[in-house]
């Protein structure tokens, strides 16, 4: 079955009526173009029906629809003309056009031009007056001025089209942006919660777990003692938190952040949780890229609570080395099983440090492997102290 022809737009109906009802009107008050022509009479209807049947066509088939126009217009000639039947003309050229294929859109102006110039030479060349200029001015007017404005109307449609291409494109790619800068703000306060409140949270579990478990006084309020000390030291860094949430000075960390002039503090503050943490520190720490400065911190933080929470009893070290280049974090633990209260774990922890390094650039490696001491866990991190922005 051949695929049925796509129905005329409502505009051409509309055109194609309004066409034929105008030349019907100036037939019947008798205004006709020509006089003397082979066909008088009611003749010159017949192409007037047939331009304004093609009107129908001017969107869907526009080649068809200039190329049999341009046959009705020279049948048009032979009667006495309407004003009707060229007007539509003109409109099927300018539709061709507008509407055609982009070749179209290039041809037919050339076409019309040529056109125009040859009736012009031509009439000049039978006639050998001035007058048959007119001919040649009335050609443009019916063929190359209609061809004319449907290109400078196509592009004109052409350029909208690629303006509010760009525009969408660009809308796009900021709320790309927008998107991939919201979900990077959430890992960096999924990082900072988790670091900051974890390690307090553990030694609380871990020490009220062992309250629970030992009927012993002494050790009930040692336990009492470290579980409020975590919980005040808990609720400040929650506080510190709730700063940086509602700070509006963008991705800047506040003045108060952590850096590692408190490492022996935080080391202090593990051997009260119950490790057996010691520290070595080779080079300066003083002076450093506040990004590195708080990445080394909360690496060797979350290090210390993965050994509260699941090392075996035994020496946990932790050693930072600084160059001109680098400074390196390497945080030690017993592997194995342990005995007493353990803390669940996420493997958020791990997650974190691995970030935290990748965004400076740096290497991240963690596992267990084989030392003079047995087996350990060893957490390194080296990160660069170039290239990094404050």
């Amino acid at each position: 079955m051949r695929p049925a022809l796509p129905r005329p737009h409502r505009d051409d109906v509309r055109i194609a009526a309004l066409g034929l009802l105008g030349g019907l009107l100036l037939w019947a008050l008798g205004l006709g173009m020509n006089t003397g022509r082979l066909l008088n009479g009611s003749w010159l209807l017949l192409p007037l029906v047939a331009m304004a049947g093609l009107e129908l066509v001017r969107r869907t088939r526009p080649w068809f629809a200039v190329g049999a126009g341009t046959l009705v217009l020279v049948a048009d000639q032979c009667t006495q003309g309407s004003l009707a039947t060229v007007l539509m003309y003109t409109d099927l050229v300018y539709a061709a056009v507008l509407y055609g294929s982009p070749a179209a859109a290039r041809r037919i102006p050339v076409g019309c031009g040529l056109v125009t110039v040859a009736a012009t030479l031509g009439t000049l060349a039978v006639w050998h007056r001035p007058e048959a200029l007119i001919i040649g001015v009335a050609v443009g007017l019916v063929t190359f001025t209609p061809a004319a404005t449907g290109v400078l109307v196509r592009r004109h449609r052409e350029t909208a089209a690629t303006e509010r291409l760009r525009a969408e494109q660009t809308a796009l790619l900021a709320e790309i942006d927008r998107t991939q800068a919201v979900t990077a703000e959430r890992a960096r306060m999924a990082r900072e919660l988790h670091d900051m409140v974890a390690n307090h949270l553990s030694a609380i579990a871990i020490h009220s777990t062992a309250a629970l478990s030992l009927d012993d006084p002494a050790t009930t309020r040692t336990a009492l003692e470290t579980i409020r000390e975590n919980s005040v030291d808990g609720l400040a860094e929650m506080r510190r938190l709730i700063g940086i949430l509602r700070e509006t000075g963008g991705d800047k960390e506040p003045a108060a952040a952590p850096t590692l002039d408190g490492l022996g503090a935080l080391v202090e503050q593990s051997r009260g949780n119950g490790l057996d943490a010691a520290l070595t520190v080779t080079g300066p720490v003083e002076g450093l890229p506040a990004p590195t400065g708080l990445a080394a911190y909360r690496i060797v933080q979350e290090s210390l609570t993965n050994a509260l929470k699941h090392a075996a009893p035994g020496r946990v070290t932790v050693e930072v080395e600084r160059t001109d280049e680098w400074i390196e974090v390497r945080v030690t633990s017993p592997y194995g099983d342990r005995d007493g209260p353990r803390a669940p774990g996420s493997g958020a922890g791990l997650v974190g440090m691995r970030e935290r390094t990748a965004l400076l650039g740096g290497t991240f490696e963690s596992g267990p492997e084989d030392s003079d001491r047995g087996k350990v866990w060893r957490v390194s991190a080296r990160l660069p102290l170039e290239g990094v922005t404050e």
